[in-house]
């Protein structure tokens, strides 16, 4: 029985039965956001919706994205015990769909890793994570990439770039090089992120 009809908190799928029922997920926010709530209340399904994701070369391995996306902006720290998985593979998706909510996650981890308050996110995400992370992102910018994927990268690169001092250097160079080539979408962020990194500088 599929979530549209489902009442119940609690639902058991395959990963055959879910692959079928994300050909229902759509654009729609509210949408999205049932779904979210279903894998949310299911974190069994979250290792399901992983091995969808990482379907890369299939159209439905978008709808998981989207899906995990919004589950993860709900609760961030409901990835944690998939991070090693997550951050393993995310350099292996590559449709346009689906590269913009992984970015958009990887963005979200790295906020709550930095953010004044304390969560479990801080002590969860690995050396080794942020790596995989900084590595993707750096591909997200030098690519033919969105200017969703793009903006969520160099957000999340200045922040890392915090505590690795060679980050703000080869992002600048980035941003500064491919300036001119991009949107006005992508300029006004990457001017925004160019501002904050020559603040560093002034402030170290």
């Amino acid at each position: 029985m599929y979530i549209r009809s489902y009442k119940s908190t609690k639902i058991l799928l395959t990963t055959e039965q879910l692959y079928k029922e994300l050909n229902y997920v759509t654009h729609s926010r509210e949408n999205r956001q049932k779904y979210a709530e279903m894998l949310i209340k299911n974190p069994v399904l979250f290792p399901k919706v992983l091995d969808i994701l990482f379907m890369v070369d299939d159209k439905i391995s978008y709808r998981a994205a989207w899906v995990l996306e919004f589950a993860c902006g709900n609760d961030i720290e409901a990835i944690i015990p998939y991070l090693d998985n997550f951050t393993s593979r995310i350099g292996t998706v590559h449709l346009d769909p689906a590269v913009r909510p992984v970015a958009k996650i990887c963005e979200y981890l790295i906020k709550s890793f930095y953010a004044k308050n304390d969560n479990k996110i801080k002590k969860a995400l690995s050396h080794v994570h942020q790596e995989r992370i900084i590595e993707a992102c750096f591909d997200w910018m030098i690519s033919d990439q969105k200017i969703a994927p793009k903006a969520y990268s160099m957000n999340t690169l200045y922040l890392l770039g915090k505590e690795r001092d060679w980050i703000h250097p080869e992002l600048q160079i980035i941003l500064e090089r491919d300036f001119q080539m991009q949107s006005s979408g992508f300029k006004a962020r990457a001017r925004h992120i160019l501002h904050k990194i020559k603040g560093s500088k002034r402030q170290s």
